[in-house]
């Protein structure tokens, strides 16, 4: 991953919103086809994908709650 790819790895004061909808994107737990993973989203749908993929909703939200996600 590159410094700033996701939002996670930018050094944010404030929560960011959609450009397009003017939502605030707070990171949640979300699934995909691929499985379970730390992101964003907003009324326009999925905005960013913060973390890799995970078996199942309890291991997103462990990696979400101590905050030890990232993309590989």
């Amino acid at each position: 991953m590159l410094p700033g790819e996701t939002l996670a790895s930018r050094c944010l004061t404030q929560v960011p919103k959609c450009s397009d909808c003017g939502e605030s994107l707070n990171l949640k737990v979300l699934r995909s086809a691929a499985g379970y993973y730390v992101g964003t989203f907003c009324n326009c749908g999925p905005y960013s994908r913060e973390s890799g993929y995970y078996d199942s909703r309890e291991s997103a939200q462990t990696a979400l709650d101590s905050g030890q996600f990232g993309r590989v």
